[in-house]
């Protein structure tokens, strides 16, 4: 995986240029799910969002041989308006197919901002994989759940087609999920992006079963894919967390051994890379803890803490707040104590940390730390 920076400029509401030393183009709609269209093929991301460090491979969708004559020269682009760009002439439209001229269109009004106009015409292309794919990210956006779910599995089922259409126009569409609350990952035309939007409807739809099976799914086609894994143990755990929000100094409530266990075999093996691995450092510990192995917890904790370059501040956090907590059970109480003050330092409102230290009133204090 390489590293890509690159500078953005606003255009208007919604609507970004992307400029790199490749060239330009531009991602359209809210955040959480922008499109990017530019001269090159297909691309994903994995970032940490307010770093601005994104992790880039490239995708499968793009297909090995363009059409004759498909090819694009870079000075010729600052010319045209991507709008144009993908402007079917009127000869032109009677020899493509329906489908077609509505997927070149509907991406035409998401450049223009027209959300709704697109998403038409994209249902009217969702018998092409391509088209489905659009339909189904952007209903998602649009928190249209069902249509998003439906159109995803067709998506999903014409899966082998997938970016050739795309390809075809010379667009690039990419689309930006949450995986956790401090990691995102960018998902091209291709199964691997499809399954990740599935996951992400049937988690917005409360049915976490499917979304599992969707990340089962994708973790047998690529075992070592460190998103897939981050993106289910996060499921688990959220399905099943450690302990349960009863009082503090009464007895934890464990979660099902299995399903600790096997967020800890999620983590075998990872070493503190990158924010991806960072973040799934942090659920091996949280499931550590949650059975018990509370040295392993703290082990697994500092490792992942030793690096804090290109790590969220949310990030850092959430892995300082988790480390006190495993110094609590640990009866290392002034240690809990310590790493809690500094957190508050930095950040007051963070989970229930001013309770834990008795400034809000609500819960234990903990004993001072040591001058």
């Amino acid at each position: 995986m390489g590293f890509r920076f690159w500078r953005r400029i606003r255009i208007a509401p919604g609507v970004t240029l992307n400029l790199s030393k490749s060239g330009g183009s531009l991602s359209f709609g809210p955040r959480g799910a922008k499109f990017t269209v530019g001269r090159r093929g297909g691309r994903a991301t994995v970032g940490v969002p307010g770093t601005g460090l994104f992790y880039t491979t490239a995708t499968t969708g793009r297909r090995s041989g363009r059409r004759k004559g498909a090819s694009y020269s870079p000075r010729a682009v600052p010319t045209v308006r991507p709008e144009d760009r993908l402007t079917l002439g009127f000869f032109k439209r009677l020899v493509t197919p329906a489908e077609e001229e509505a997927l070149v269109d509907g991406c035409r009004e998401m450049i223009l901002g027209h959300e709704d106009a697109a998403l038409a015409r994209f249902e009217q292309a969702v018998h092409l994989a391509d088209g489905a794919y659009l339909a189904g990210f952007l209903a998602l956006t649009k928190g249209r759940l069902e249509e998003a779910t439906g159109y995803l599995i067709r998506a999903a089922e014409s899966h082998e087609s997938l970016g050739g259409c795309l390809s075809k126009y010379g667009i690039s569409a990419t689309m930006s999920l949450p995986i956790t609350d401090e990691v995102s990952v960018h998902a091209g035309p291709d199964l691997r992006g499809v399954l990740l939007g599935l996951v992400e409807a049937y988690q917005r739809l409360g049915r976490r079963r499917e979304a599992v099976a969707c990340l089962e799914r994708l973790q047998e086609l690529e075992p070592a894919d460190v998103v897939v894994k981050l993106s289910l143990a996060e499921l688990l755990l959220e399905a099943d967390p450690p302990e349960s929000s009863t009082p503090r100094g009464g007895p934890p409530q464990p979660a099902g051994g299995d399903v600790l266990q096997r967020v800890v075999r999620l983590a075998e093996g990872i070493e503190n890379e990158t924010p991806v691995h960072a973040a799934l450092l942090l659920y091996k510990a949280r499931a550590l803890r949650g059975l018990g192995l509370l040295e392993a917890a703290r082990e697994t904790l500092t490792g992942a803490l030793r690096r804090s370059k290109g790590r969220s501040g949310e990030l850092l956090q959430a892995l300082r707040y988790e480390r006190a907590l495993v110094y609590e059970e640990l009866g290392q109480r002034r240690r809990a104590r310590s790493e809690l003050e500094k957190l508050y330092s930095e950040a007051p409102d963070y989970e229930d940390v001013a309770a834990r230290l008795g400034i809000a009133g609500g819960g234990e204090r903990l004993p001072a730390a040591p001058r």
